[in-house]
């Protein structure tokens, strides 16, 4: 089958011919890719891990070909939206609601299976699963855990953002925050994942959402999706703007969507005392934090805390989030801003490094 394969640190991906897909095994799912979301974490991972060959993609809708053994929620001809962490339900962490840290549900960060397996090999050596879907593939094989179905008939061109980006967004908001309505929230960075936050705001009934990018744009589409005042960081006084709208308070909650630590510090610095600063955009690894005094802290009880996937459990929460779509509490069209084929994805890429647009969304089979 044909797939977009991440061979070198910092070159484009390549387009493959000659994958090959063994499975389902017992718990397993084979799924025909359709679409597919171009995700940051998808380039930060071309520019910075050598783990190689792997297929990326992780942001991903399908039909379900075949299923395993003792599968038991979806069957063949099946809609379904992949997640990267899927939740075993019965561990420490499952069982505490933490179903992101769920262990087994973070065997993602090594391209494999729980067991060290992959799905996918190349002329006899295996090919590493990115990010735990490896959805630039024609089709790929994925943990019944993983998958989600939702009703047949629905666009799975749009909703394909909900794998990734838009459940990151909104969690981090409804699960992680938890924005309580007539609140202040400040968002830095509005790509796909800082729009799906400036949505989860509007859902949680938060009273002012204040935005900043440097991307007029993005700033625009903001708005449109319902921030309540934008600054263009690259010309203002950003810590000053803040201040000023908030009447001198500082907000209760602040987001870092790009990953960035001077962001991360200047969501602390804008917080009121007892405010909330969310981690949401990934660092790089050698990323170092820039905090405030331990004295300021203390002194404050300024929180701040990391969200990983929005720290969503996807089988309670990608079905509430499509009915947020469906009811149209949450606008997923109009943050899809370009499309390509399969053949295409560097390009799509392109577009995510210059900043182009908001989400690019590939197409797997051309027919």
């Amino acid at each position: 089958m044909k797939a977009a394969l991440h061979a070198k640190i910092g070159s484009p991906l390549v387009i493959e011919t000659g994958i090959e897909i063994s499975g389902p095994k017992e718990g397993q799912i084979l799924i025909k890719t359709e679409y597919c979301g171009i995700c940051h974490s998808d380039l930060s991972v071309m520019e910075s891990l050598d783990l190689t060959p792997m297929i990326l993609g992780h942001e991903a809708a399908g039909i379900v070909e075949a299923v395993g053994k003792d599968v038991a929620s979806v069957s063949v001809g099946d809609s379904v939206l992949m997640s990267p962490i899927g939740p075993c339900g019965s561990c420490v962490m499952c069982e505490n609601k933490r179903h992101t840290l769920c262990e087994r549900g973070q065997s993602f960060v090594f391209g494999t299976f729980p067991d060290g397996t992959t799905p996918f090999s190349l002329n006899g050596s295996p090919v590493y699963q990115g990010l735990g879907v490896g959805g630039f593939a024609e089709y790929t094989v994925l943990e019944e855990r993983n998958v989600v179905r939702i009703e047949n008939g629905l666009p799975l061109e749009t909703l394909c953002l909900l794998g990734c980006g838009v459940q990151t967004g909104l969690g981090s908001v409804l699960n992680t925050a938890k924005v309580t309505p007539g609140s202040t929230v400040l968002v830095m960075g509005l790509g796909g994942v800082g729009l799906s936050i400036v949505q989860g705001a509007r859902i949680a009934q938060a009273e002012k959402i204040i935005v900043s990018d440097p991307v007029e744009d993005r700033r625009s589409k903001a708005t449109q999706l319902g921030a309540t005042n934008t600054i263009d960081p690259t010309s203002s006084d950003l810590l000053g703007e803040i201040f000023e709208l908030t009447d001198g308070a500082g907000v209760d909650f602040s987001f870092d969507a790009v990953g960035n630590s001077d962001l991360i510090a200047m969501g602390l610095a804008a917080n009121k005392s007892g405010g909330l600063t969310v981690i949401v955009g990934a660092p790089p690894p050698e990323e170092e934090l820039k905090l405030p005094s331990a004295l300021h802290l203390m002194m404050t009880e300024k929180r701040l805390i990391g969200s990983l996937l929005g720290s969503c459990d996807a089988q309670k929460d990608i079905p509430a989030f499509v009915e947020y779509w469906k009811n149209g509490s949450l606008d997923l069209e109009s943050m899809i801003s370009h499309k390509y084929t399969l053949d295409e994805v560097n390009s799509g890429f392109d577009a995510l490094k210059e900043s182009s647009g908001v989400r690019s969304v590939i197409k797997i089979h051309e027919k």
